[in-house]
C-alpha cells in the first residue's frame, strides 16, 4: 500500500484554533468527505465566550459535527435549536440552502470537536434542507480499542446517520500499545486521521498528530499500531467525479451554483431563511472568479 501524508494548515473559526486537513492541495476529497476541521482542544478562561460563529449559509453539503468534549449550541433557519454534547453527532443537510449559527453555551469552558462536510450528489429530485441529531451511536471494544461507528457500515454494524452517498466514518480509541487490523472495501478510498495522543503507525508509516494518511482505493485491509493512547478517525467513501466541483467559503458546488448562492445570500434571498439569533450575520469575501 502506498500512503500519502496530508499535512493540515492552521486556521481560526469563531475564535477557536483549528487544524484543517481537507480541502488540501495534496487531496481535495476522500469519498464525499470534502472538509475536515479539528477544533481544539481549547479551554476558555473566565470571561471568554468560547466559539461564536454567526449566521452563515451553506449549499450542496452536509455539515457533520463529532463532539469529543464540551458542548455547542446549534440553531438553524428551519427552526431547529439543539445542544450537542460529548459523544454525539449533529448532521445538517443544506440542500439548496440553509443558514445556521454555532456557539459555546454560557458556563462551558472547553471545546473539542471534529467537523466535516459531505458533498451532496446531484439528484433528479432536489435534496431538501434538514437537521438530524444522533445522541447514541454503535460502540464496541475489540483488540484493545474502542470503536464508535459514526456513519455508514463497518464490522457488520450500521450507523443510523442520514446518507446520500456511500460513506463510512469510524472513531477509534486505542489504549496503550495496541494493534488493529481493519477490513476495507476495495471500491472505497480511505483516510486515517490522527486526532489526539501519540503518532500512529499505519501499514509501517508513521503518521503524526493532525495528519491524514490517505490510503487510496483497491485495499482490503489496513494495519494500525499505537505505542500509547491514540485516537483516530477512519474516513472512507466511493470516489466522487463531479465536473467543476468547487469549495468556496461555506458553499460547495459548481462555480455557477456558488456565484448564484453568494449573490442570493448578500441580497438576503429567502432561499436561506432566517435564524432566530442576535448573532452577527457573516458576509462572504469576494469571489475569486471573474
Amino acid at each position: 500500500m502506498t500512503i500519502q501524508i496530508i499535512n493540515p494548515r492552521l486556521a481560526d473559526v469563531g475564535g477557536i484554533p483549528v487544524a484543517r486537513a481537507l480541502p488540501n492541495r495534496a487531496r481535495r476529497t476522500i469519498g464525499s468527505w470534502c472538509f475536515l476541521d479539528h477544533a481544539g482542544p481549547a479551554r476558555f478562561e473566565a470571561g471568554n465566550p468560547g466559539m461564536q460563529v454567526g449566521e452563515h449559509p451553506h449549499i450542496n453539503l452536509q455539515t457533520f459535527t463529532w463532539m469529543l468534549e464540551g458542548e455547542v449550541l446549534h440553531k438553524d433557519s428551519l427552526g431547529n435549536e439543539k445542544l450537542i454534547r460529548r459523544g454525539q453527532v449533529n448532521l445538517m443537510t443544506a440542500g439548496h440552502g440553509i443558514a445556521h449559527t454555532e456557539q459555546t453555551p454560557p458556563g462551558i469552558d472547553v471545546l473539542h470537536a471534529v467537523q466535516l462536510w459531505i458533498a451532496l450528489p446531484e439528484l433528479e429530485t432536489p435534496i431538501a434542507p434538514a437537521f438530524d441529531h444522533y445522541p447514541e451511536l454503535p460502540q464496541w471494544m475489540e483488540d484493545g480499542a474502542t470503536f464508535t461507528l459514526l456513519t455508514g457500515e463497518f464490522a457488520d454494524r450500521r450507523a443510523p446517520t442520514r446518507q446520500y452517498t456511500p460513506l463510512v466514518g469510524v472513531d477509534i480509541q486505542m489504549q496503550g500499545q495496541t494493534q488493529v487490523d481493519l477490513a476495507l472495501l476495495p471500491e472505497f478510498e480511505y483516510g486515517v486521521f490522527v486526532i489526539t495522543g501519540e503518532p500512529a503507525i499505519i501499514d509501517g508509516t508513521r503518521v503524526e498528530l493532525n495528519d491524514v494518511a490517505y490510503l487510496g482505493t483497491g485495499n482490503h485491509t489496513v494495519q494500525i499500531k499505537s505505542t500509547a493512547d491514540t485516537r483516530l478517525m477512519l474516513l472512507g467513501g466511493a470516489p466522487i467525479d463531479v465536473p467543476d466541483f468547487q469549495i468556496w467559503w461555506n458553499f460547495v458546488g459548481s462555480r455557477k451554483d456558488i456565484i448564484q448562492a453568494q449573490k442570493d445570500w448578500n441580497a438576503h434571498d429567502p432561499r436561506f431563511g432566517k435564524v432566530d439569533t442576535d448573532m452577527k450575520r457573516l458576509i462572504p469575501p469576494d469571489l475569486p472568479w471573474a
